[in-house]
């Protein structure tokens, strides 16, 4: 069945071209588009699908404004279409407001939730890792090198050999997840957060699937507690009920699953597509000239993999420039576009460049809700980088980088697929 309308009526505002955009379900690279609406204006209207009217904060200053503004929340109960009945019940978007954890709550909730996670995350915590991350990166790298040998081109796909399986593996091992589960876990949270042209009966039973494979996962930890961070969750929980919810631990399950390796996956992979495409900048590192660590801060900037996110809504009116944001107004981050924003990048904003000063871009956010994985994401992305590239020096796309396919989403920006050579012979280069 098609999805319904989710809102009775057209977009009743315009934005300063004189309509709303429309979002596109199927996304896609988001860079054109972004700076299309921003010539528009640091914040746009958009009617989200479903007919839903909502906005989007492009502009790097009025995000990073937005994202710590006082009068902003993450709870759906600020969501004025939603509270009021103005929301078909099959919505595809619906799983972003109806969560349960610490991304969609605020204030004491908020607190109490990150304070049950934050300190597997810190830079102390997360520095004890990075032996097995070594590890299991070599692993991996041993099984992309295979794969490249076992085909007839050469040619393996990176995402599905390396860039996929080292943050699963890694956040599948924090929570304590069996090897078993870890590929239907990543096709149903892909469905759930990324793939946003699904229809939405897919979307819906992908999430119901992944809260009853996250509730079996709870169940043998609690029956089999270890050392990893399900069995933490419970044992807090089993103390003091007050401190988790069932819901709260499912949802905070999930969260660390998706956001500890969908968001992780495609920064590995842009750094690779932007690395094979700018070979200046690869040749850079190399050489010294610049830190692995540059290159995963500047592809953070320059190619988030991030570009949409859902949800806060302002708790009253709120003027950010000169556009207005009425209370109630379902609001997505624009990450990829505050990253080439040139009034704050400058007119080369849309340039990749290791040299540059990336230390105000906003990809993992801004205030309270700063993403609590940071500290893992950057280590991990700079380790595999740093190993891959000394490992297959020669590495590069097995086609051209337009063909790649995107992700059908508005929400993640990657490509579905990254098919390499490892041994690749460039134009003007010599092989023995």
């Amino acid at each position: 069945m098609p999805e319904q309308p989710a809102h009775p009526a057209a977009h009743p505002a315009a934005d300063r071209a004189g309509t709303a955009y429309a979002i596109d379900p199927a996304g896609g690279c988001p860079h054109a588009l972004n700076a299309r609406l921003l010539a528009r204006g640091p914040v746009v209207e958009v009617v989200l699908p479903g007919g839903v009217p909502g906005a989007v904060v492009l502009g790097h200053e009025e995000l990073r404004e937005f994202l710590g503004h006082p009068d902003v929340a993450k709870d759906a109960r600020h969501f004025t279409d939603l509270r009021e009945g103005r929301i078909a019940p099959d919505w595809r978007l619906r799983v972003f407001a109806n969560a349960q954890g610490m991304h969609t709550a605020d204030d004491g909730d908020h607190r109490r939730l990150r304070s049950l996670v934050g300190s597997a995350f810190g830079v102390r915590q997360v520095e004890r890792l990075r032996p097995r991350i070594e590890a299991l990166t070599d692993e991996l790298l041993d099984d992309l090198g295979r794969a490249a040998a076992e085909d007839p081109d050469g040619v393996a796909d990176l995402r599905r050999h390396f860039a996929l399986p080292l943050p699963m593996g890694v956040i599948c091992e924090l929570l304590g997840v069996e090897p078993e589960h870890r590929g239907r876990l990543h096709e149903l949270s892909h469905k759930v957060i990324v793939a946003t042209d699904i229809p939405p009966a897919e979307a819906m039973a992908a999430v119901v699937e992944l809260v009853e494979l996250m509730g079996t996962i709870a169940a043998a930890r609690g029956a089999r507690p270890g050392d990893d961070l399900t069995s933490a969750l419970i044992a807090a929980r089993a103390a003091d009920g007050d401190r988790l919810s069932e819901a709260e631990l499912i949802g905070t399950m999930r969260l660390m699953l998706v956001a500890g390796h969908e968001t992780t996956l495609n920064l590995i992979s842009n750094a690779v597509r932007a690395l094979c495409a700018h070979r200046d900048q690869l040749a850079l590192v190399m050489a010294g000239g610049a830190t692995w660590s540059d290159v995963v801060e500047e592809t953070l900037r320059w190619d988030g993999p991030v570009s949409w996110f859902p949800f806060r809504y302002p708790t009253r009116d709120i003027t950010l420039g000169d556009t207005l944001i009425p209370r109630g107004t379902p609001v997505l981050a624009g990450y990829t576009a505050a990253g080439r924003d040139e009034r704050t990048y400058g007119p080369d904003a849309s340039r990749f460049d290791l040299t540059r000063d990336t230390t105000r871009h906003l990809s993992f956010g801004q205030g309270a809700h700063f993403c609590v994985g940071a500290p893992l994401a950057r280590m991990e992305a700079t380790i595999a980088l740093e190993r891959l590239f000394t490992r297959f020096p020669d590495l590069d796309l097995a086609v051209p980088e337009p063909e790649l396919p995107h992700q059908r989403s508005f929400i993640g920006n990657s490509v579905e697929t990254l098919p390499v050579r490892l041994d690749a012979v460039r134009p003007g280069s010599v092989s023995g």
